[in-house]
């Protein structure tokens, strides 16, 4: 009898199931269903501005765990202002071996190219963030160019993208003209317009971008746009997004973690 057994001091056959996929020819059994086993989920996650705050970073990366099959996107603003810009420019050559990275360009990164360049005075660069950017190689009140490793010159020169998009979503450092294919975007709407100058993409496609800090700690949503720069230097957070899920990943200097939704940070965001 196909599935079945005598019980012990008996000699009755008791039929029974046979674990079976929703796909197994009926032979008579009982039928157990089985939770069909879901493919892992290639993520899509984003992280904003993390401007050399590199413990906000290490910790972000323990919680998101990004995996070889998760897409990354770094929108730029590795350097300048937070403390160790070294130890940030070295997580992002750890991360290539890790996962698909797809890092930015941020204005942040330009400037420290156009000071070494001297396409800017490196006085202008230091009053902008590069003062702390050069302490984290050992420099004080001039910067000494051989102090940073030449991977990472490597990785400002080659690596980095203006621009990304996928099937659903546009990725830049600071803003996008509206009107405008990605191809065709200029330097300006890319690396220097603010968020508030933000519009739908013709598209319709939705804008994750960063630049603009919100000092009040959230990801400022709105219609086809998100900007994650909360602030991470300064007493806010580095945020991340999975756009799989809509819901945001914060840590901080400080050790913090916490976790949102769309519709909690509509929630807590003041009104106007």
């Amino acid at each position: 009898m196909i599935g079945g057994c005598v019980l012990p001091g008996t000699r009755k056959y008791v039929v029974m199931p046979i674990l079976v996929s929703d796909d197994s020819p009926d032979i008579h059994t009982s039928r157990v269903k089985l939770t069909p086993r879901e493919p892992a989920r290639r993520r899509t996650l984003v992280i904003g501005d993390v401007h050399g705050c590199s413990l906000a970073l290490d910790l972000m990366l323990e919680q998101l765990s990004p995996g070889k099959d998760d897409t990354l996107v770094m929108l730029g603003d590795y350097v300048d202002r937070g403390p160790d810009s070294r130890g940030v420019l070295n997580r992002m050559l750890e991360l290539e071996d890790k996962t698909q990275l797809i890092p930015l360009t941020g204005n942040h990164e330009i400037l420290m190219l156009d000071a070494r360049n001297s396409l800017v005075e490196a006085d202008a660069w230091y009053a902008v963030g590069g003062r702390q950017t050069m302490q984290s190689y050992g420099c004080m009140d001039r910067p000494d160019w051989n102090m940073v490793p030449q991977e990472h010159w490597d990785f400002l020169t080659r690596r980095l993208r203006r621009w990304h998009e996928n099937d659903t979503h546009i990725f830049a450092h600071a803003n996008v003209n509206a009107m405008l294919p990605m191809p065709d975007q200029s330097d300006d709407w890319l690396f220097w317009r603010r968020f508030d100058d933000s519009h739908p993409h013709f598209s319709g496609k939705m804008l994750v971008c960063g630049h603009t800090a919100q000092k009040g700690g959230l990801p400022h949503i709105l219609p086809g746009r998100i900007c994650l720069d909360t602030w991470a230097y300064g007493e806010g957070w580095l945020t991340a997004l999975d756009t799989g899920t809509e819901t945001f990943v914060q840590t901080s200097q400080r050790g913090e973690v916490r976790r949102l939704t769309f519709d909690e940070v509509r929630v807590l965001t003041p009104k106007d």
